[in-house]
């Protein structure tokens, strides 16, 4: 047989020959001896059971109580608001009595936050991509204004002003998303321009003049409908108050039980997996700054029914005023987190703070600061909460 495979290596052995490979080895024609291992010892199938079991050891690793707490915020973002708007009402109740605990004065702390939570409607939608929207207000006066003298100067219909209003709200939003969308300018720089663009336009629109409350009471009582009290067991609430509810209502619902409010927080997560996913973020987002400048034409309408007259200078801290119920109610500024109510629940806390701090008689001035402490707090605790994605 060596004879033949000299003369032909390729060849097959014969079929009363032996094999040149025998028990893994592979054998030397010339000299007989082991040349390379083939195949190797299988490994013990114990040795198998032993590693299986030392990855399964590896794998369960049991959570510290901190880190289950981290992991429950992170899943629940609006549990520390509420904790932190309970503890408020507890502490003035104790500090201050009776007062602060009436009907009447918790009722009118709604009221006071109908408009920073209805503005803040618009800029959670913003934060939960990733942006933030600081011509918010000048939006929101800006269409008050043009209501105003659409209705009270002009003299149109009440209801056609308020949908030129509401129109003009829109387009302000359409000119942000645009500005975002396409020229793919960071959010805070665009609206930082065009805060000073629209606050310019409310002036000049207006000539700096103010429109009386008596001159819209009697031209155009339509707009002031929802400032309307509404007596309930001892509390005063305005429709105003009850529009607000509804419109978080809305929202969260969109946000909650629709594709849309699935693709926001998906682009605001993670905008280049969304992309990937199908979700066209481009349009996403262009949506969402169209839809934050038509509420912020409701919180215009709102306006007017607050104060009853139209002002070009009105809501001058409805910009910082609605970022911070937005970050103090729980939502992330680096987007993919938030909710609605959290923001409805961060507006009632700083409601809740101004409100029993002034009944305290402490100067408006450390209001001020105790709501700047809110702010850095809830901005910390969204550091440490956003670790567990980490």
């Amino acid at each position: 047989m060596s004879r033949r495979l000299a003369e032909n290596p390729m060849a097959p052995p014969t079929a009363g020959g032996q094999s040149c490979v025998e028990e893994g080895a592979m054998t030397d024609i010339g000299n007989s001896q082991p040349a390379i291992q083939v195949l190797e010892a299988q490994p013990d199938k114990k040795d198998l059971d032993k590693k299986n079991d030392r990855v399964a050891e590896f794998e369960v690793r049991a959570k510290s109580p901190l880190r289950k707490l981290q992991h429950f915020l992170h899943a629940n973002p609006t549990a520390v608001p509420a904790i932190v708007l309970f503890l408020g009402i507890a502490a003035f109740g104790f500090i201050v009595g009776s007062r602060f605990l009436s009907s009447f004065n918790l009722s009118l702390i709604i009221q006071q936050v109908t408009i920073i939570g209805v503005i803040g409607v618009a800029q959670t939608l913003i934060v939960i991509t990733a942006g933030i929207d600081l011509s918010v207000g000048a939006i929101m006066v800006l269409c008050s204004v043009i209501m105003g003298k659409l209705a009270v100067t002009a003299g149109l219909p009440a209801p056609l002003a308020l949908l030129i209003g509401i129109a003009a709200g829109g387009g302000c939003g359409a000119m942000n998303g645009v500005l975002v969308t396409r020229l793919k300018l960071p959010p805070f720089i665009v609206t930082l321009g065009t805060w000073s663009i629209f606050f310019a336009l409310n002036l000049w629109y207006s000539a700096s003049e103010t429109i009386r409350s008596q001159d819209v009471a009697k031209a155009a009582p339509f707009l002031q409908v929802l400032g309307t009290p509404v007596d309930i067991v001892g509390a005063r609430f305005t429709y105003g108050s009850f529009f607000m509810l509804a419109l978080v209502g809305l929202i969260w619902f969109v946000l909650n039980r629709t594709a849309f409010g699935r693709h926001l927080y998906a682009v605001g997560d993670d905008p280049d997996a969304a992309r990937l996913a199908g979700i066209r973020t481009g349009r996403v987002l262009f949506t969402v700054y169209v839809t934050a400048g038509v509420i912020c034409a409701l919180g215009a309408w709102a306006l007017i029914g607050r104060i009853g007259s139209i002002s070009p200078q009105a809501g001058q801290t409805a910009n910082l005023d609605s970022i911070t119920a937005v970050v103090v109610g729980g939502a992330s500024l680096f987007g993919g987190r938030g909710s609605i109510v959290g923001t409805l629940v961060g507006a009632l806390i700083v409601g809740v703070f101004r409100n029993g701090l002034a009944l305290s008689g402490v100067d408006v001035l450390w209001q001020e600061f105790t709501v700047g402490w809110l702010i850095i707090i809830a901005v910390a605790l969204d550091q440490w909460i956003r670790k567990v994605s980490a």
